[in-house]
């Protein structure tokens, strides 16, 4: 059973979580939650999860893939961290997690009772919204255990400015 949410009570702020990756509708997300965070007084969170690739048999080869995915994580956040505070005087928090995707965001939304909204954009794509919209949204939401916002494809930074 998922714990309460304890974004109201003294001491705590509603964060919003977005999932770092290099997709266009990431930076979307991004910046529709920290204008939203700045407007309601809010956190902004950022995850990035490290997906395993398959298993390894060399040791050398998995600690030095490891390393390299940790600096590919860390340089991302940093990058997406920088434009959510072009966009809003939030401070972000940094989140590095290892494992399947879809595992690791409800985890961490089991961990941070504060985390109450996650934040999707979808992709401009005729192939559809996007994977993170499809795997999480379109086929888990109706068990998931916060609100997802989904950010249109097509919402220009005004139309954000207006609206979050």
């Amino acid at each position: 059973m998922m714990k309460p949410r304890r974004a109201l009570e003294e001491g705590h702020k509603r964060k919003f979580l977005v999932i770092v990756d290099d997709t266009p509708e990431c930076v979307r997300a991004l910046v529709y939650a920290a204008k939203r965070a700045q407007r309601t007084g809010g956190a902004l969170v950022l995850l990035y999860v490290i997906e395993p690739e398959g298993p390894q048999h060399w040791l050398g080869v998995e600690d030095i893939m490891r390393a390299e995915a940790l600096e590919k994580a860390q340089t991302m956040l940093a990058r997406h961290a920088a434009r959510g505070r072009d966009v809003s005087n939030v401070e972000p928090e940094l989140v590095i997690r290892e494992g399947k995707r879809a595992e690791e965001i409800r985890k961490l939304i089991e961990d941070d009772e504060d985390i109450a909204i996650l934040v999707l954009a979808a992709g401009e794509s005729s192939e559809g919204p996007g994977p993170l919209v499809t795997s999480i949204a379109a086929k888990g939401s109706g068990s998931f255990p916060i609100p997802i916002t989904i950010v249109p494809a097509g919402l220009t930074d005004d139309a954000m400015d207006a609206i979050a």
